[in-house]
Formats: C-alpha cells, structure tokens, sequence
C-alpha cells in the first residue's frame, strides 16, 4: 500500500432524532461510542468514530439529530450539524421505514450537495414490503441523487453492503489520524457519556435533558480507576430528583455507571458523583464552552 492508493474521507451520519444513527454508527466503528436509548435528543456532540484498514480510514461522526431548536445548547447542536454538511465526502442520511418528517432546510441543502450521498432506510426488519417501498418512493423524490440502502442496524442487516459502498466512494487522500485512534474524543467524555446514558434510562420527564456530567478527575494506578464527576442541572428541584430519597437515586446511578465503566476500561473503578444547580446552564455561552459545545 501506498499513499497513492491509500483512500480517508469524513462520513457523516444525519438524520431525524431516534432513527438509529447511533445503533449504525456504533455497528459500523465495532465499539459502542455513542449511547443508545428510546430518547430523542440522546446524542448532543459531533462523536468522531475511526476505521482503519490497510488501504483506507473511514473517520465517521455521528451528529446530534436534526431539530428546530429552542435553546442555546440545542443551537449549539446543530451548528455540529452544519459543520457536518461542510465537510463530509460522504453523507448517510438515516431515515426510518415509514418516515416521512423531514427539515426542509436541511434537505435544500443536500440536493445541492456535490459529494455523494447515501440514503439509509433504517428498521426494514419492523416494516411491511408496502411500507419499504413507499419510503423508497417519497425519498427517490425528495433526494433523487441519492442511492438507496435498506438496513437493519440493530440486527446488522446489509451493513456490509454498505460499509463495502463507502470504501468505494473514499477519496483517494493518505490517513487523517493515526492508524491506531479509534475516536478524536479524550477518555473523559466516554466516562461523561456512560454516566448520561445512565441517566437517560433511570429518571424521567425533563431531568436527562437538563443535566450536564463533567468529569472532574479520572486518576489512575495498577488496581483502580478513581473518578470523580459533578452533575450540573438547572434548578433546585432537579437536584433533588438526581439525589432522590436519602440519596436512592445517585446511588443507584452510581451502581449502574460504575459497572459500564468497568466494562468499559475493563478494570476496577472508584466512582465519587455530586450534583450541583447551575441555573439556565443550556443558555450561557460560558458554559456552553465549557462543556464542549464550541468545536475547535
């Protein structure tokens, strides 16, 4: 192999909330990057995923879907977006058999879009043949230039075929990351997200959407991981949710959160959760900053 032939590109994932964009983008990167849950709005940073061969990289993102927003975090997550559309050789735009919701913006945009496009009709497992060829039908119109894959990516149903279609579209360009990353992120932000997701499935209503976690300190020896996170939510009330009766509920999060990042760095951890008000954190900039949302 050499850099002559050697083929890297951006492969951006976008779509509507909860159509599996995560579930595919985990499947095709083979680690569980980005969380999983029944909640719209679960993904909120642009989560960059690496996949290396001998003769190609393929750096995935998978994006926050796409929303109209009605606060500065929410902005924030579809300026990720945008930024998406700027800079992928390849787009997968990820729709759901029987969706027919879509942003008109976004869609403008994409029918001027020079690099190729790849259309995916996700959950064809749940859906009727009649209800697979209408989506075909309403997205040949809506995105003509784009070619079609129908998958499951829950059950790994034609991601070969589509994986195998993506390597053809590279460009031909030399590796963008090292051949060994497997993601841009820091561990810290894996360890944040494992604790989220743990909050997306335990509390109910607004909580998971109004909390922040930053890990504070990750401190490492040969026999244990000592972390130490901090909570921020929005109000006083919200606080006392996260820590419920006597402390319940924080310590059950800290139960459930402490054994994924076990599994995950497979090795014994020490978790220390705290919860702190920061009022109307989703609409300061500083914040907004700090937790990750400003890219560059």
């Amino acid at each position: 192999m050499t850099e002559t032939n050697h083929k890297a590109g951006f492969v951006n994932l976008i779509g509507n909330p909860n159509v599996g964009k995560s579930t595919l983008m985990n499947r095709l990167v083979g680690e569980n990057l980005s969380i999983i849950t029944h909640k719209a709005q679960t993904t909120r940073h642009r989560i960059k995923g690496i996949v290396n061969g001998d003769d190609f990289q393929i750096v995935y993102s998978d994006l926050p879907g796409v929303l109209n927003p009605a606060y500065k975090m929410q902005e924030l997550m579809m300026k990720f977006v945008n930024e998406a559309l700027k800079d992928a050789d390849i787009i997968l735009y990820m729709v759901e058999c029987g969706e027919k919701n879509y942003n008109e913006t976004i869609i403008e945009r994409l029918k001027n879009f020079e690099s190729p496009i790849l259309l995916i009709i996700n959950k064809i497992d749940k859906a009727t043949t009649e209800t697979i060829e209408e989506t075909k039908q309403v997205w040949a119109q809506l995105l003509p230039q784009a070619e079609q894959f129908l998958i499951s990516a829950l059950n790994n149903l034609n991601l070969d075929l589509l994986l195998n279609r993506v390597i053809e579209l590279l460009p031909v360009s030399p590796p963008f990351f090292p051949k060994d990353e497997l993601t841009d992120k820091p561990m810290r932000f894996f360890i944040s997200e494992i604790i989220r997701e743990k909050i997306l499935l335990l509390y109910k209503k607004e909580i998971p959407y109004s909390v922040e976690v930053v890990v504070e300190s990750f401190k490492e020896s040969d026999n244990i991981v000592r972390i130490s996170a901090m909570l921020y939510c929005e109000r006083d009330t919200q606080k006392g949710i996260l820590i419920g009766n006597k402390g319940s509920a924080i310590k059950q999060l800290g139960i459930e959160s402490r054994e994924s990042i076990e599994a995950f760095l497979e090795k014994q951890v020490y978790l220390d959760l705290s919860v702190k008000v920061l009022k109307d954190w989703r609409n300061q900039d500083l914040m907004m900053k700090r937790f990750g949302y400003f890219e560059g």
